[in-house]
Order: C-alpha cells, then structure tokens, then sequence
C-alpha cells in the first residue's frame, strides 16, 4: 500500500493531499440533498483514500479527476446514490462553466437581464459616465457631487418603479420579497420601499428569513475553518415553505431564533400572523430559488431582484465585475457591523460566488422587478478605504495554489482602484444612500 503526499489540480498545478476536502466535498453534497451526516462523510472519504492508497505506489501524484471518479464510484457502492446524483451533476456543471469560460463572448447567457443593462449603458453613455477616465475627469472637475445625485437618481426611481407595480398588485399580494446576491443593497432597499408603501397607507409584517438558518456545526466546513452558508441548503428550506403557505392563508406561525454570537437555532419562538390587510416583507438571498416559495400561488407574491449593473468600462476595454462591487460592498460592512476581517471575506467570496452562479443568477429573471443599485461613482471612494489590502492581497496570494481565487480577485480590483482617482470625503453621499448599509454613516439601523 502507497503513501500518496500530493494532488495535481486541473491548471496543473501541485498541491498537498488533504483527505479532509474529500470529506468536505461529500458532505457538500449531502447538504445539498438534505443529508447533514458528518460522520458518513469522513467514513466514505475514508474509503475513497484507501482505493488511492492500494491502487498506487508510494510518492504517486493522482489527478483530481481521478479522485472525483473514485468518490462517485464509493458514494454509489455504499447506497448513497442521491449524494452521488448531486456530486455528478456538481462536477458537470463546473466542467460546463469551464467549456463556457474558455468560448467566452461567443454566445449571451440567458441568466444577465440584457434588457435592463442595456438601459443603464445607455444611461451612462448619454451622461458620459461609462468608463473609469470619465468619471477621473468629474472628480477632477470637482462635479463628484453632482455624479453622486445622478447616480442616487437613478437608484430612487428604479426603487419608486417598483413600488409602483407592488401597489397595481396590491389588492392580491400576501407578501413582497427583495432578493438578490450578497451586498447587493437588499436591507436598505427593503426599508426605502417600506417607507414608501406604508406612506400610501399600506401595512407590512417583516419576516427575518436568517433565523431559519441551520445549527452553524451542521454547514459544511473547509480545512482553515471557513463554513460555507452561502447556500439556500443551509437554510431550512422546509420549514420556510411550510411557514410561508400557512401565513398566506392567514394562520399563525412560531418562527425560530437564530443565535450568531453561539451558531445555534431555537425553533417556536416568535408568533407571526398576517391580518387582512397586512402583507409578509421578506428580505432573502435566496427567495427566487424554487423550493423557497414551492406550491404558493405566484399571484400572492411579488418579488424584486437587486444587483450593482454598473456599466463602467476600465481602461484595458473591459468592464468592472459585479461581484467585485459586492465584494468590497461586503468587507467594508462585515469589517463594521460584524467583526469580520477584510481579508476573511476575501477568502470566503468563492463560496458566495459558487452559490450566487448556482442557486441565484439562474433564477434572477424569474423576478417581477430588477432594480439597479450600483453607483458610478462608488468605487471612487472604496479606494482610500482598501487599495493598501488589496496590494498587500495581491502579494500573500500570488503563488499560493490553494487560494488562486483570492489572488486573482484581488488583483483583478487592485488594477481597478489603482486606476480610479479616490476620493476620501464621502460627505456627498445622501445619509439614506443604499451605499450608507457599506460606508456607514447611515440614517437607517441595520
């Protein structure tokens, strides 16, 4: 029986075997069937090491494909057939992303609402907007101020759009949904469409879809500690169907507390009951994933996605990433509101972009309403606040093989701010600004 010390990775690169992420990736699917048995997972990782081990001499480096097809074959001998369904379709998917990625701008994906983002190009262009060196020359022009109310402008009147349509449904609705990926702006958009349905004379029950969490020891856990619970499985998916089908029709329900400061969930705890004229207001990333809202009659809910669509062009003629926005978004108000490092939400964003591309982009066109929170000018004043990290980012991850998605994100931003002039006085930014829930200095409480 061989000793085997190393793994080679699809880009051909070498890295230490750790059996413990064959664990993690069996749990992984598990989850995602609703098996949360830790115990299973390290016995059949167990076995997949001992087929590595007898079948190859000492020193010998397995491809990861080869251990991938061991794990299917173990999960499918030892009974665990839907583990093994939701692994092979796991691993397809990636391979399709990967096939995807290499013809990338041969063809349009179907998840991008095209229709929206050509409006806001065409936005940006009309008010010369669209690239990084135009919105330097404004700052440089001193008009930084008046590129934050443009840009404010445009945010209000996608938000007063969409209460608009809320109230043409009013009269059907049982509850409203704000949706989107994580920093997408989803909390203060909540409030500001609160203040400006309730002005009209309309009343909403707000539930907190957090408390639905799972036990933290149950999510699955990476080999530097890091838990992944970025996916709808680690809510208790089940038991937010049920609850959302009896508050529709008027019952109570007792929904759970969650406990962040110990990771752990007590069910029964709060009573909620919609009256006549109230309706549910619910703030989710995941509420446009099916099983969320499985078996309810679509004309009681109306739902609102949110994504930063910033239209900017950089100067090497691409365009600066979402996901990027988002993730500085979500290190400056971790770093605040939750005590988390900068860099740890660097290290855990390839969790929450896996997810987002898997359990919320597919479903983003399902909504009833798109609302654009990204703002020109907000990557103006990220700048001061992390160009020092990020350069110190792009140094750390530079040749460390197990965390390339942190070094090219890292890199990726730092050309970014490193070609934008900053600017450290946020001052004209409105106190109610959706960029408040990431800056601070917000007039709302988060």
């Amino acid at each position: 029986m061989g000793k085997i010390f190393h793994v080679i990775k699809r880009n051909g690169k070498i890295v230490d075997f750790n059996p413990s992420r064959i664990s993690n990736a069996i749990y992984r699917a598990a989850v995602s069937v609703g098996g949360r048995d830790k115990a299973t997972a390290d016995k059949l990782a167990e076995k997949v090491t001992e087929i590595l081990f007898e079948k190859h001499p000492d020193n010998y480096k397995p491809h990861i494909e080869e251990i991938q097809d061991i794990v299917e074959k173990v999960l499918i001998e030892n009974g665990h057939a839907k583990v093994a369904k939701e692994y092979i379709l796991y691993r397809e998917e990636k391979k399709q992303k990967r096939n995807l990625n290499a013809r990338q701008g041969t063809r349009l994906s179907e998840n991008i609402p095209w229709a929206k983002i050509w409006h806001i190009l065409d936005w940006a262009v009309s008010n010369n907007i669209h690239t990084i060196d135009l919105i330097n020359q404004k700052i440089a022009n001193g008009e930084f101020s008046e590129l934050v109310q443009l840009s404010e402008k445009l945010y209000e009147h996608d938000v007063e759009t969409a209460s608009k349509h809320i109230i043409d449904k009013i009269d059907k609705l049982k509850m409203v949904m704000i949706t989107g990926p994580s920093s997408s702006g989803k909390t203060t958009t909540t409030i500001k469409m609160e203040e400006r349905l309730k002005a009209k004379g309309y009343k909403f029950v707000a539930l907190n879809v957090d408390h639905y969490f799972f036990d933290l020891e149950f999510h699955p856990k990476d080999e530097f500690g890091d838990y992944d619970f970025e996916t709808p499985q680690a809510l208790d998916l089940e038991l937010i169907n049920e609850h959302l089908h009896l508050l529709s029709e008027g019952k109570e329900v007792k929904i759970p507390h969650y406990d962040f400061k110990t990771g752990n969930r007590i069910l029964n705890q709060t009573p909620v009951q919609l009256k006549d004229d109230e309706i549910l207001l619910i703030d989710s990333l995941h509420a446009l994933y099916p099983k969320f809202t499985e078996g309810i009659n679509p004309e009681l809910t109306f739902k609102v996605f949110l994504e930063p669509l910033v239209q900017l062009k950089a100067a090497d003629n691409t365009y600066v990433q979402w996901t990027d926005i988002r993730l500085i978004r979500r290190m400056l108000r971790d770093s605040v509101q939750r005590a988390y490092n900068p860099q740890q939400t660097l290290e855990h964003w390839h969790y929450v972009r896996a997810s987002e591309l898997r359990h919320i982009i597919p479903y983003s066109n399902n909504a009833d309403y798109i609302v654009s929170s990204g703002m020109p000018y907000e990557i103006a004043l990220y700048k001061p606040r992390l160009i020092d990290r990020f350069e110190e980012w792009e140094k750390l991850y530079r040749d460390n093989a197990l965390r390339e998605d942190a070094y090219k994100r890292a890199s990726r931003v730092l050309n970014i701010l490193r070609s934008v002039t900053g600017v450290e006085d946020d001052s004209a930014v409105p106190k109610n600004s959706v960029l408040r829930e990431f800056i601070g200095g917000s007039v709302y409480k988060y």
